[in-house]
């Protein structure tokens, strides 16, 4: 039964080993970091520009890459959809592509789901004031020895420390 189980499961060292050659990958290719928030925000403009293209033109937060062409035509989109596909497979060759609602059994799925777009919320308002997400920041940051990634990994795993407290029967 060991020997099943440690088959369902990639090893985290070869995992990260593998995100390092796809940073590196990214700095040789595009001449940038790893990070997701890039390519909602992308999402978000190309949203707005398919309802009112004047508006999306003319707005302060989506004028310049409207103008520059397409919202979505950014490496940082494919990177992204790269990444649900590699999600999506990777629970289908290990047998664990089902639909399930993750919680503790102590809170009701709607629970769960109201907690879910709140932090989501709170995550993209937080990109957006924070110029990029956490992924970008720490991993990317840490990858050109910048002090703010080693900052941000500080003050992310500390927050996560001191918050995880207050919000444990979410999980638990």
């Amino acid at each position: 039964m060991e020997k099943n189980l440690r088959r369902k499961y990639i090893n985290p060292y070869l995992g990260g080993f593998l995100i390092g050659i796809a940073l590196i990958a990214a700095y040789y290719f595009s001449g940038e970091g790893l990070g997701s928030s890039g390519a909602y925000k992308r999402f978000v403009i190309a949203s707005i520009d398919a309802i009112s293209h004047t508006y999306a033109l003319n707005s302060h937060y989506s004028g310049a890459i409207v103008k520059a062409g397409h919202p979505l035509n950014t490496w940082l989109v494919f990177e992204l959809l790269g990444v649900v596909a590699g999600a999506i497979l990777s629970a289908a060759v290990y047998g664990r592509l089902k639909w399930e609602i993750g919680k503790s059994p102590k809170i009701t799925n709607k629970t769960r789901l109201i907690a879910a777009l709140i932090g989501g919320i709170l995550w993209g308002v937080g990109t957006q004031l924070g110029r990029g997400c956490t992924s970008g920041l720490i991993m990317s940051g840490m990858a050109v020895n910048s002090l703010s990634g080693y900052i941000g990994l500080l003050a992310v795993f500390g927050g996560g420390y001191l918050f995880a407290y207050f919000f444990r029967k979410l999980w638990i």
